[in-house]
């Protein structure tokens, strides 16, 4: 996928938190349902635990996620919010032990009650040989002025687990920070690098030039959907400089003027000649007659 073209023997689909449409996001159990569902890689969030271990977590806090509320009531942060105090509270400012004691799935149903927020190395130890991997580093100027380098922590687990060329599970890293695909080219450069881009970022990309630089530090585009339905070029742009393109996010519940979201990922990958999406249905990938 985001390794050279003529590598890539068909369209890829990236489970998306993994199969996060059915099963509580960044769990063991949306992991291994996105396996079961054909997925070609599984898509990993990764956030820094207070004694410096990789978690997969989407947000920067856990409230949204986990019952953190209840278990720690009083270890929040208050934050101001459209003018208003708002509680908070950090993933940062956990240790595992404590992460480990939360419920990260009866927010989504009840019956994954119970579900922990794993480890990186839990998840490398489920998906490998089963799958790839796509790990993203969110929030990574967060971590930086705390004095933590989440790139460390990922060269080194990538490194440590053998993990930096194994064709039956490739790695694949994204970010949106700029900074940290550079940093990862030099410590991983066997690695491929997918530059994360966001809608209001369209003018990064609005050039085949500015996208042929991108090309100097990263191996793949990965744009807001709506960038490629609006500028549909920017995918023989982003060929034709020998990166892939990699659009986000694919979902059932909002497919937009689509009937169904295997119809609208049908339309990127086909029509727009797509090599790989973000969807967090694996099970309505429209793969290949190949």
């Amino acid at each position: 996928m985001s390794v050279a073209r003529a590598q890539a023997p068909r369209k890829q689909l990236v489970a998306h938190r993994g199969a996060s449409a059915y099963a509580p996001e960044h769990t063991l159990p949306a992991y291994a349902l996105a396996i079961e569902q054909g997925a070609d890689f599984v898509e990993q969030d990764l956030a820094v635990s207070k004694d410096g271990v990789l978690v997969c977590i989407h947000d920067l806090t856990l409230e949204r996620t986990t019952d953190v509320e209840t278990v720690f009531p009083d270890r929040f942060v208050s934050v101001v919010l459209d003018g208003k105090p708002v509680r908070r509270w950090l993933v940062a400012d956990f240790t595992l032990a404590e992460l480990k004691r939360l419920d990260a799935g009866s927010w989504f149903d009840t019956k994954f009650a119970g579900a922990r927020i794993p480890t990186f190395q839990e998840a490398i130890d489920l998906v490998r040989g089963k799958a790839g991997m796509y790990p993203e580093l969110k929030d990574p100027a967060f971590y930086r002025e705390r004095g933590v380098s989440p790139e460390t922590l990922l060269s080194d687990a990538l490194k440590k687990n053998n993990l930096e060329a194994d064709p039956k599970t490739p790695i694949i890293i994204q970010s949106f920070d700029q900074a940290t695909l550079k940093a990862l080219a030099g410590v991983l450069p066997r690695v491929p690098r997918v530059w994360l881009i966001e809608a209001k970022w369209a003018d990064q990309v609005d050039s085949a030039e500015k996208v042929k630089a991108i090309a100097a530090w990263a191996t793949g585009l990965g744009p807001n959907k709506q960038i490629v339905a609006s500028r549909p070029e920017v995918v023989q742009w982003a060929h034709a400089a020998g990166l892939t393109v990699t659009p986000w996010t694919f979902r059932s519940s909002n497919t937009g003027t689509f009937a169904s979201v295997r119809d609208e990922m049908a339309k990127f990958l086909n029509e727009y000649d797509v090599d790989a999406l973000f969807t967090d249905n694996p099970d309505q990938f429209p793969r290949d007659k190949k």
